[in-house]
């Protein structure tokens, strides 16, 4: 396979892979196992990019959550006093640890963000959520190179 093609392949699963992780929809695990399927790229570097998409795309969504925590009294605030509550209840029973789930459909991205609004520190988070991703990928790899 070219070198243009693998890198172009390579761009592409980054870009899935932030999307993913962002309040945007997307599925990066289809696009790793179909280039896996297609063997366009070797699979590590392809869990290595994939995770590397999915948790700045995750940091994308602590930043929002830092960003609009100066906005929350704000009538238009996208939450109400009484799911801050619960969201800042719920954090103080997990912290740092939520972010094991940072990888669930549905669930994850919304996680980031509340760590972004309770100011959970940065390198934690990212380590935490890269942590979560890598394993989500090695696992969607491993199933994707057994079937294939």
């Amino acid at each position: 396979m070219p070198a243009d093609s693998a890198l172009l392949s390579l761009a592409g699963l980054f870009v899935s892979a932030f999307t993913s992780a962002t309040l945007l929809p997307g599925s990066s695990e289809g696009v790793l196992a179909g280039l896996l399927g297609l063997e366009l790229v070797p699979a590590v570097l392809a869990v290595g990019v994939a995770t590397l998409g999915n948790t700045l795309g995750s940091l994308v969504n602590w930043a929002i959550g830092r960003f609009l925590d100066r906005y929350r009294e704000h009538p238009r605030f996208p939450a109400s006093g009484a799911m801050m509550a619960r969201a800042q209840r719920w954090y103080d029973r997990f912290g740092l640890w939520s972010l094991l789930a940072s990888w669930v459909p549905v669930v994850g991205d919304p996680i980031t963000v509340v760590a972004g609004l309770m100011r959970a520190p940065l390198v934690p988070v990212a380590a935490i959520v890269a942590f979560a991703k890598g394993v989500r990928y090695a696992i969607v790899t491993a199933g994707a190179l057994a079937f294939f």
